[in-house]
């Protein structure tokens, strides 16, 4: 059994937690907790689709220039080369798991 009390933790960007619930070649799923306020840096892979699903919270994603808002239980499928940038542009914290195949280790192109 995995939960956040037990998988593999992370922390990315500003003050944001990550939990490595499965971490294979093959797919990674990661629980990932975002303050109000943060983003991550934009950025593409080159091999891995990922489907982002909100668990708690209200999410921005960009992708490939298309603005997204996603809530709870809702959730986005990014292709392999599009970019894509998560931003919490809420007052409280976002929850959301990231289900990626491959594994994004090693596949992460920084955007600009």
């Amino acid at each position: 059994m995995i939960s956040k009390k037990n998988a593999e933790h992370y922390v990315w960007g500003q003050q944001c937690d990550g939990w490595r619930l499965v971490n294979e070649a093959g797919q990674s799923i990661i629980h990932e907790r975002m303050p109000a306020g943060t983003s991550e840096m934009r950025h593409y892979h080159v091999f891995a689709k990922q489907f982002f699903f909100v668990l708690s919270g209200v999410m921005t994603i960009e992708v490939n220039g298309e603005l997204h808002t996603l809530s709870m239980h809702e959730g986005i499928e990014v292709k392999a080369k599009q970019p894509h940038q998560v931003f919490n542009r809420s007052n409280e914290e976002i929850e959301f798991l990231v289900i990626s195949q491959p594994n994004t280790k090693g596949d992460r192109i920084a955007v600009e």
